[in-house]
């Protein structure tokens, strides 16, 4: 893997975050059909407000930085004191298969830890059957899939627990 730093991302990294957040979910969206106009809301579609929101939601950003420049990034949500959500995991493609996405979720889930979390969740499109199979490498297991009204696909619920076994 290349060297990198992660680093957490302030407010003056809106335009930074929406673009790697719009140019990883590109992939996704031409391999699934998304548009603007059938999936307004997928991250392929983010805009800096949307990054703006988040912030002022709390929603935590951190910044995978290579010698290159930035090669991804990926959100945090405290949705209450035991549960965190992980959101919004991009990483660019011409770093895809580094192992840059592992550091990331193991980035937020130490963090989520630091927050006393006992677990972290996160919704993916159920159709990535490959993104699913590597979300269950790193701990995490499905909960459910569900299709909500007026979306193209459905969305798979993961989980992964921050408690010790028997704990």
């Amino acid at each position: 893997m290349d060297s990198y730093v992660i680093t957490e991302a302030g407010e003056s990294d809106v335009d930074l975050l929406a673009a790697l957040i719009r140019e990883a979910f590109a992939t996704v969206a031409a391999e699934l059909g998304l548009t603007p106009e059938n999936a307004p809301r997928h991250p392929s579609n983010c805009a800096p407000d949307w990054v703006r929101a988040a912030f002022s939601k709390g929603i935590r950003h951190f910044v995978l930085d290579t010698p290159e420049g930035p090669a991804g990034c990926v959100a945090l949500e405290q949705a209450d004191s035991d549960v965190c959500y992980v959101e919004r995991l991009a990483v660019l493609p011409a770093y895809r298969r580094s192992g840059f996405g592992e550091a990331l979720v193991n980035y937020a889930v130490e963090r989520a830890r630091d927050l006393g979390a006992r677990r972290v969740e996160l919704g993916m499109v159920a159709a990535q059957i490959e993104l699913r199979n590597w979300y269950e490498k790193l701990g995490f297991s499905v909960t459910s899939i569900v299709q909500f009204e007026g979306a193209p696909f459905e969305v798979a619920f993961m989980r992964k627990s921050l408690e010790a076994p028997g704990g």
